[in-house]
Order: structure tokens, then sequence, then C-alpha cells
């Protein structure tokens, strides 16, 4: 018997139909999170998403740098959205938490839990990885990412591609701590642009930055001669991300 006089496997129209319907009521589950989470943040502009390794401890240098830039963010007057858990993500709370302005963290649920930092002034809660991306991007002007792994460097690309597919406003994209991200951002350089597989211009996109005095200066200058709010053509742009 050739191979496609193979013959398949029946499947079970009962079960599949079961599932389908399963699959469809779901929609309504994640358009509720996606409801819920743009009432609860609605308030909170201007802000500053702040991403890194949920893995580093306490007494970290990082810890420390991510809490100082939060508390002078939060003291500029920008809310702090972070990740929600422990790490950079707690240090971002801890920072923005202590200082004049929201601390908020959108939570994942995870198989292995992930514990909830107690410095949040807003928490909110996510099952879905894309709706809580969506939050991260749709009510920040600016992304400042810090030493972390895969998720960090996640959260990093998908901004860099909204931002350079026009997908979303250009905002601020600053990496903290330049040992830490030569490496990547010389292999940009070498490889991507040196390939052509993005344009020269694309690493304008990205600002390296030591001092969390410099971050926030940084975000203001960006944002000197317009407002944060977003302008009604990038508002528009938000809504079809």
């Amino acid at each position: 018997m050739s191979a496609k006089e193979k013959i398949l496997p029946v499947a079970d129209t009962n079960a599949s139909k079961i599932s389908a319907e399963h699959e469809a009521w779901r929609v309504f589950d994640i358009m509720s999170e996606f409801v819920e989470a743009t009432q609860r943040l609605s308030a909170i502009r201007p802000a500053v998403s702040i991403f890194g390794s949920s893995r580093i401890q306490s007494d970290s240098p990082f810890y420390k740098l991510t809490e100082d830039i939060a508390r002078q963010l939060s003291d500029a007057g920008f809310s702090v959205i972070s990740g929600g858990g422990p790490g950079v993500m707690e240090a971002a709370n801890k920072g923005a938490f202590h200082g004049k302005s929201l601390s908020v963290g959108l939570n994942i649920q995870l198989p292995h839990e992930q514990t909830s930092n107690e410095f949040q002034d807003i928490s909110q809660s996510f099952r879905h990885f894309f709706a809580r991306k969506y939050m991260f991007v749709r009510f920040a002007n600016a992304y400042v990412v810090m030493p972390g792994g895969f998720g960090t460097l996640d959260e990093l690309h998908e901004a860099l591609t909204l931002v350079q597919t026009g997908k979303s406003q250009r905002i601020p994209i600053i990496l903290v701590h330049e040992p830490f991200w030569r490496g990547l951002v010389d292999w940009f350089r070498s490889t991507l642009v040196d390939e052509k597989l993005i344009s020269p211009e694309d690493l304008d996109l990205i600002q390296v930055i030591d001092k969390p005095a410099e971050v926030v200066e940084a975000i203001f200058r960006h944002y000197e001669n317009r407002c944060f709010a977003p302008l009604p053509s990038e508002r528009e742009l938000m809504l079809n991300l």
C-alpha cells in the first residue's frame, strides 16, 4: 500500500465539536481580560514599562539599579509598569511604590505559580501572555529594559518589531547596563545590518544608557516637542495592534 493509500484514523467528531465549542467560548474569556485590564489601567498615563529577569536577587546591583530608575521615574510623574513578580519586576514596583506615582503590576498566571510582589498600587492578573503583552505596549510611553533572559528578550524584540513596522507609535526603547547588552547590539550591527536584514537606521530605535537620571532625561527629551498622550493617529494605531 502506498503512502497515499493509507487510511487515516477517523476523528471523533463529537469530541472535536465539543473542543471547538469550548475554544469558541474561550474567546469571551479573552475579551473580558482585555476589557477589564483596559478599564483598570486607563488612568495610569504617562507610564513607563520596565522589563528584566525574575531571577535577579535583592542583593544584586541590577536590583538596586532598577529600583533607583523606577523611583526617579515615579518622582518625575511616570507610573511604572512591571510584570508584577520577583527580581527586576519587584525592584521596579518597589522603586515606584515609594515614589510619587503609581506602581503597576501585570501579573501572569503560570503552571509554576509566579509570586506577586507586595509593592503594587494596581495589580492586574492575566491568564494569557498576549493580553498581558498588549497592555505593556498599550499604556507605555517608554520601555526600559534591564538585564534578563528569554522573557525579557521577547518583550524587547516585540517592542522593536512593533515600532519598526509602524504598528505602534515610536517610543524610547532604552537598554540599561551597556556591558550586558554590548554583544547583542554588536550582533545587530555586524550581522543584521551587514546582511541587510534590518536597515542601519533601525538601530536608532535603541538607546543604551547606564545612569538612572539619564534614563529619565532621555524620555523627557523624546517628548519635549509633543505631549505624552498619544496623538489621534497614534491612538488609531494602538487600536489595531
